[in-house]
């Protein structure tokens, strides 16, 4: 028999079922609306479901050997979501033991951007390596740290949550609740506010002036950027100044051989990782500096975080 086994990346909006190889094959993957499910009872039911119905499709060479999740405040110590902002259900749930129970095969939980770091480590292009880091640049900003060849996980298995450091005081509000997150300013939605903040406080001619707040994107700045646009490069250049300046600390403290970007503002390309570089050279010891790449995740359009999530299973057997 052949082993595969369940990535499971859920997230505040979709979650993202696939059957992975231990050679890192997707066979199959089928995505639904994470709150489509009334309980969290019922997303296990979900995903329970989705699971059989895509070992079903396949033939009967194939014997599934453990479900990995990456979900938002997952914990690899419990198995539990703790309070994830993003997602309805409060209070401690048991994903893990609830997906083991029903699947009738070991279950392991992570959050989401440890996922998607054992996916590159696994998988992509930090094969091998034993000191990374790896940054998911979406909506917010997630972390996942490789440190000395181990996941670093901490005490309750919430370390490494770059994007929660405070990088102004008292700036702008994050939805985890606190002032002056990082991911608050390298995010998607920060790069959109940080241009109307310029557009705002200045006359610069720019294209972006047409668009209203709820309207534009990263994608369209990066566009406009991209042809000359004054304000959107200017954009950027703030977006990579603070991201530079957040990594030389990271590097200060971990020593990593890589940083890896990944996630929709990544595909910015040398707009966002140009001045990135430039600011955390600038600003990184002088032991360090012109040492550390600066890369883009090796997975190209594969989802991370599936492919992650199931290398938790492949991870544990290795362990045996």
């Amino acid at each position: 028999m052949k082993r595969i086994a369940a990535g499971i990346d859920m997230g505040g909006t979709n979650t993202t079922v696939g059957l992975v190889t231990e050679g890192g094959e997707c066979l199959c993957e089928q995505s639904f609306r994470t709150h489509d499910s009334a309980s969290f009872n019922d997303f296990i039911s979900r995903v329970v479901t989705v699971v059989n119905n895509l070992r079903n499709g396949l033939d009967g060479s194939f014997s599934l050997v453990g479900a990995g999740i990456g979900a938002p405040n997952g914990s690899y110590m419990t198995g539990e979501i703790v309070n994830a902002p993003n997602l309805r259900w409060k209070g401690k749930l048991p994903l893990g033991a609830g997906l083991a129970s029903a699947l009738g095969v070991p279950a392991i939980v992570t959050n989401d951007a440890n996922a998607a770091t054992m996916g590159e480590w696994y998988f992509g292009s930090a094969q091998g390596m034993k000191n990374f880091v790896y940054i998911t640049l979406g909506t917010g900003l997630g972390s996942g740290f490789v440190v000395d060849g181990q996941l670093m996980l901490g005490n309750d298995g919430f370390a490494g949550e770059l994007g929660h450091v405070t990088v102004v005081s008292s700036g702008r509000q994050c939805g985890c609740g606190k002032r002056g997150c990082l991911e608050t300013y390298v995010s998607a939605p920060g790069l959109r506010r940080t241009a109307f903040e310029l557009l705002a406080n200045s006359l610069t001619s720019s294209a972006l002036r047409s668009y209203a707040y709820d309207s534009i994107s990263a994608k369209i700045i990066a566009e406009y950027a991209a042809k000359g646009d004054q304000v959107a490069i200017k954009a950027f250049e703030l977006t990579g100044e603070m991201l530079g300046m957040a990594l030389a600390n990271v590097v200060a403290l971990f020593n990593p051989e890589a940083i890896f970007l990944f996630g929709g503002l990544s595909k910015a390309g040398n707009l966002l990782f140009e001045p990135t570089k430039r600011h955390m050279e600038e600003n990184l010891l002088f032991v360090f500096r012109n040492r550390v790449k600066l890369l883009p995740s090796g997975l190209g359009n594969k989802n991370a975080a599936v492919f992650g999530a199931a290398a938790l299973i492949w991870k544990e057997l290795d362990k045996k």
